[in-house]
């Protein structure tokens, strides 16, 4: 499998003495080729003029019956050549023609189509994402940013992470299971290039209608190519997003996530720097698969002539995958990289050109020497071919031997094909410009071209914008001003109307396909808020991620729509305790030239570069996708924001289900931030009135960073036994998933201010942000009240939870029992999709199985009246070599406990998703003193009386400090001292 010293069957010349046709002091006379022939005299030396006049020479029938050589196009400039077809402008191939100073040969045409591409060049958005670095606030944490593979970000002085977020979209609407497959494949091979180990995947995923027929084949394929590619290279997928629009039918949106650690010494670069160093192919062998992927499928839009020109989808080889990861580790470890870039779009034309662009050297290229495994290939095939499982390495010349043994030790092909070389002298010797990429097929010259032409002076466009005339119409036509529920009954439909909607229901049916607890450091995934890494086993150190987007908002106003992405995406690493400290972005928008679409990108990026400045954490990359859209429908806008938090220790964090307690002790329930009548872009207003109008909810980018800091001391203190965001779905959706997540009743009251009218509807389901449900152990709430008000953060007491009721309680309006709504919640997905791939959410997992390495057997408390999850489907599949063992240290599967070192973090007995310093046992006779709203007290026994004595008494709720009496209708009761 190893390819040094033999190509095509014959022996070649050891590497340095292969002759380099930008050495001006090689010897005169014939030379010989890679394969052992003469080369033909036309082989150029770079930089200099091309002779003319010897195609006829050349022992290949000419373009266009054989190998279109740089002599040939020399000779022919007045050749015709299809450059619209693969996407190219007029003056774009003119601009070609310019720096080659002649017509490209068909090789070159197909690099600079693909290089020049949308997709590879952001030639539409480079004047935009420029905000991005210039309103970047200061961070002592980023070693690698935009420009990089992906950004990387220092947590401890021995430890750092990467991570980013990519699309795959048009290649899963061709081919779903590939398409998505191979789009977990690319991103994980990003975060390989950085030096880091992969572990652990995310996928914001976006669809048609869920009841569309097309649905029902997108879908399916999407989320097994996810599920077979992740749990094939045992990561754990610990969150994403599932999410149904109509505007997303015929385009969905498939964007795949991946976070990776390494020691910080170990962070690698893509520069082929040192004249003389080896150009190393490493991975599976080429073949025709995804040729034209991101010229022609990503950087175009779906329309009725699309059908024929769309080029095959790569396929994808995840044991091929596992053996490069295991490989480039341990080369990384070793010392034998000098650099090193991944193939993904655009294939060997992108590695070589930005590996040797990224160092201003040039590159010799030998492409016979490139493995097949379709021997009829021509040249510009090998190097447009997007096959998956590849590497590029530059490598010194003496550590190559060491290198191809390493790659042989794991069973991965490797070809030494080429050399890198210096820069080009100037003619006045005094400075010298960068070095050219030649690249020979059996020894005729095909491409020859300065390789910095391809990356970074690629067309730049400042294209029309033009807000959309529909907007002004779109933001008057306000959804609170449509009828809403004003009866007790017709609250209780709308609930369980709304928690079996598809983009509310339970999503159990596509996580259950995915393995959460390989490896044994998930500490929290799917359904929770954000997922949680333990990255040090010794400390505790981990970190916390989630992505958002919401494609409604963003629609109704672009700026604050991206803010409002990026604030769900920082509150809900918030609420686990982490601290944000970076940001990736993938953003989904409709064709840049539509003026339209193009203001909707401006605004979105001024949004989200503003948040980033106004939350203190930075843009570190991420991924433009444009052309979303079939014939002259776009998409929604869909900025989808990754966020990134540290955990110091993981047993500190806080999971968003209430928390099975013990005896008669019930916790209490507190809304954090303002609730005002803000229903346009809801979720409620969709599916309710099929409406979209109106302004999405105020966003508060300072209140977001204080409810942060509070959450994170709290938790840091023992305060908070579980946290919950409120995003779609309002207050009722988050009463709910936590409910359910262990099977602990609730019962609240409504707040003076909402309990008349269609008032109880808009406490219930109002989006507004900057908002957060946590549960207080019984005792803290004194503490915890005190430090609201310390932080200035508005509180409302809004309920207990209740182990033994088994019902969800608003109090005056309606009750309903757990299993019921864990029948709603979770019918749905499976009546549509098929009821095999996994059991709904309702039966969830005690405690104490929700967490991979922190996991403990549940305590009969936990056990009683919660069946445990089923089993997820394919976690039987492992990665071929997994270095070190870690398939047996995990938790495979719901349930499985870790074993050894990974119960290093276990939380108490009391339950793993039980935050460290919580109260835990149970309470005194009396219990703790509550103050209210009405100047009495309750205690643990009142609660413990049952459903009247409760520590809430109808309209009487307790509030905290700053709350708006207009907006928020809840009063000002008596704050509780510390």
């Amino acid at each position: 499998m190893i390819e040094r010293s033999e190509v095509m069957g014959q022996p070649e010349p050891a590497l340095a003495d292969h002759p380099s046709a930008s050495d001006p002091t090689t010897a005169p006379g014939p030379t010989v080729d890679p394969v052992g022939q003469p080369a033909p005299a036309e082989s150029p030396v770079p930089g200099q003029a091309v002779p003319v006049g010897v195609a006829d020479e050349l022992p290949v029938n000419g373009y266009p019956g054989g190998v279109d050589t740089v002599s040939n196009a020399g000779a022919t400039p007045g050749d015709l050549q299809p450059y619209a077809e693969l996407g190219l402008r007029d003056d774009e191939y003119d601009r070609i023609r310019q720096i080659l100073g002649r017509r490209p040969t068909q090789s070159e045409l197909a690099m600079y189509s693909i290089m020049w591409s949308e997709h590879c060049s952001y030639k539409s958005s480079k004047v935009h994402l420029r905000q991005f670095s210039e309103k970047a606030p200061p961070s002592d944490r980023m070693l690698a940013g935009i420009g990089e593979n992906a950004g990387v970000i220092q947590i401890s002085e021995q430890l750092a992470v990467t991570f980013k977020v990519e699309s795959h979209n048009h290649p899963s609407f061709v081919e779903p299971h590939q398409g998505a497959a191979t789009g977990v494949g690319g991103i994980v091979r990003d975060i390989l290039a950085m030096g880091a180990r992969p572990v652990a995947v995310m996928d914001p995923l976006r669809f048609g209608a869920a009841d569309h027929p097309d649905t029902a084949r997108v879908l399916p394929g999407v989320v097994a190519g996810i599920g077979t590619y992740g749990n094939s290279l045992g990561l754990p997928n610990i969150g994403g997003e599932v999410v149904f629009d109509s505007c997303y039918q015929g385009n969905p949106l498939v964007n795949a996530l991946c976070l990776g650690v390494l020691p910080v010494q170990r962070l690698q670069n893509k520069a082929a720097a040192g004249a003389g160093n080896v150009v190393v192919l490493l991975g599976a062998k080429t073949g025709r698969d995804g040729i034209g992927g991101v010229s022609v499928l990503a950087s175009a839009t779906f329309d009725d002539g699309s059908e024929q020109r769309r080029p095959s989808v790569q396929v994808g080889d995840p044991f091929m995958e596992k053996l490069l990861i295991e490989a480039c580790l341990e080369l990384y470890d070793a010392g034998l990289v000098v650099g090193i870039q991944d193939l993904g779009g655009a294939g060997l034309t992108c590695a070589l050109t930005e590996t040797a662009a990224a160092a201003g050297t040039g590159m010799r290229v030998w492409l016979e020497r490139v493995p097949l495994r379709e021997a009829s290939m021509q040249p510009h095939e090998i190097l447009a071919s997007e096959s998956q499982e590849r590497m590029l390495l530059i490598v010194s010349p003496e550590k190559l031997d060491a290198v191809l043994r390493i790659a042989e030790k794991w069973g991965v092909p490797a070809s030494a094909i080429g050399e890198v070389t210096p820069a080009t002298p100037a003619a006045d010797g005094t400075t010298a410009e960068p070095g050219r990429l030649l690249v020979t097929w059996q020894g005729h010259t095909v491409v020859d071209v300065p390789p910095g032409s391809l990356v970074d002076d690629g067309p730049v466009y400042a294209r029309p914008m033009r807000e959309p005339a529909d907007l002004i119409l779109l933001q008057a036509d306000r959804a609170e001003t449509l009828p809403r529920p004003a009866t007790a009954e017709a609250l209780r439909e709308t609930l369980l109307r709304m928690i079996a909607s598809p983009n509310l229901c339970d999503k159990t049916w596509v996580t259950e396909q995915y393995d959460r607890y390989v490896l044994g450091n998930t500490v929290l995934a799917q359904p929770e808020d954000a997922g949680i890494i333990r990255i040090d086993e010794q400390s505790g150190l981990g970190v916390a991620i989630s992505v958002d987007g919401n494609g409604r908002y963003t629609r109704l106003d672009p700026y604050n729509g991206a803010k409002l992405a990026l604030a769900e995406a920082y509150r809900n690493v918030a609420v686990t305790g982490a601290k944000p400290v970076a940001v990736t972005d993938c953003l989904n928008f409709g064709s840049p030239e539509d003026p339209g679409v193009m203001w909707q990108f401006a605004e979105a990026v001024r949004g989200l570069a503003d948040g980033c400045a106004e939350l203190g954490i930075p843009v570190t990359g991420g991924n433009v996708s444009f052309y979303n859209q079939t014939g002259a429908a776009a998409i929604h806008p869909t900025p989808v924001v990754g966020v990134l938090g540290v955990l110091d220790d993981v047993a500190q964090r806080v999971p968003m289900g209430f928390a099975r307690t013990t005896g008669n002790d019930h916790d209490l329930i507190f809304l954090l931030g303002e609730t005002r009548l803000e229903l346009s872009g809801s979720e409620w207003a969709w599916v309710t009135h099929q409406h979209l109008g109106g302004v999405p909810p105020r966003v508060d980018l300072a209140a977001e960073r204080t409810l942060a800091e509070l959450i994170a001391e709290a938790a840091r203190v023992g305060h908070l036994r579980s946290a919950h965001d409120l995003s779609d779905g309002g207050l009722a959706q988050a009463l709910v998933e936590s409910s359910l997540r262990h099977g602990v009743g609730a019962r609240i009251a409504l707040p003076e201010g909402f309990t008349a009218g269609s008032m109880p509807f808009v406490f219930l389901f109002s989006e507004s942000a900057g908002r957060a449900m946590v549960a207080v152990p019984r005792g803290h709430e004194k503490a915890f009240t005190a430090l609201c008000a310390e932080r200035g953060v508005p509180w409302t007491l809004i309920g207990v939870t209740d182990t033994a009721g088994n019902e969800l309680e608003i109090r005056d309006q309606f009750t309903i029992g757990l299993s019921e709504l864990r029948t709603v919640h979770g019918a749905t997905l499976p009546s549509l999709f098929g009821d095999g791939a996994g059991a709904p959410l309702a039966d969830a997992a005690p405690s104490g199985f929700e967490t991979g390495d922190a996991a403990v057997a549940p305590t009969a408390t936990e056990q009683d009246g919660t069946p445990p999850a089923a089993t997820p489907t394919g976690t039987d599949q492992r990665a071929a070599a997994d270095q070190g063992g870690s398939d047996q240290s995990g938790a495979d599967q719901d349930g499985a406990a870790p074993t050894g070192s990974d119960q290093a973090t276990s939380a108490s007995a009391a339950g793993a998703d039980e935050p460290a310093g919580s109260s835990t046992g149970p309470a005194t006779a009396a219990g703790p003193a509550t103050t209210r709203a009405d100047d009495t007290t309750t205690t643990a026994a009142d609660t413990a009386a049952g459903t009247d004595a409760a520590p809430i008494d109808g309209a009487s709720v307790a509030t905290g400090p700053g709350q708006d009496q207009d907006a928020a209708r809840t009063g000002d009761g008596e704050r509780p001292t510390a």
